[in-house]
């Protein structure tokens, strides 16, 4: 019996009871026009802070495990986690209280990289939703050894207002449960045109 393949694409499916952030749509000479002004553009710094709610727990989760190891699942699988992978699409907002003003969603996925500590190689795009930068995002890659007090991880990049950014977000964790819910402090100072 043969297998049947069924794709969809993402920008086809509309759910009208959820809010989306608006991206900036430059059609391809808008983009090389903004490109030959560079040389004339300053760069500016731009400080950013808010906090980032992973909820995993719960009727309504933020973020869920989409892939866990197969075959060795050993002491260090169990006290690392491995191997797992979770996609997010969690809150970000003005304070640390759930009710606090969003002001985007950090959106992506982070996985185990570590068999020594708990160490997350994190995937996000950070798209904002508010204020001067709606519709504009910051693309976050790097290590987050979650254990420790401060993690630093580079911003490699941006769209909207964030073109062509650089720069580095400090997470500090503000509150986490036994659920593995938690609720993360980034302060991000940016580099961009």
């Amino acid at each position: 019996m043969g297998k049947f393949h069924f794709q969809v694409p993402l920008c086809s499916i509309v759910l009208l009871s959820y809010s989306f952030v608006h991206c900036i749509n430059q059609d391809p000479i808008a983009v090389q026009d903004w490109f030959k002004g560079l040389d004339t553009m300053q760069e500016k710094v731009t400080k950013l802070h808010f906090y980032f709610h992973d909820i995993v727990s719960g009727n309504s989760p933020t973020a869920m495990r989409v892939a866990k190891p197969t075959g060795y699942t050993g002491l260090v699988n169990t006290l690392t986690g491995f191997g797992s992978v979770v996609m997010a699409d969690d809150m970000l907002t003005t304070g640390p209280e759930p009710n606090s003003t969003v002001v985007g969603r950090a959106q992506g996925f982070y996985a185990s990289a570590s068999m020594e500590d708990i160490g997350f190689l994190m995937t996000m795009n950070l798209a904002f939703s508010d204020g001067d930068f709606n519709g504009s995002s910051l693309s976050l890659l790097g290590r987050n050894p979650v254990l420790h007090e401060y993690r630093e991880m580079p911003i490699v990049g941006g769209s909207g207002v964030f073109r062509m950014a650089r720069g580095i977000a400090t997470a500090k964790t503000y509150k986490f449960n036994l659920l593995g819910d938690a609720v993360v402090e980034y302060n991000v100072i940016v580099v961009h045109y």
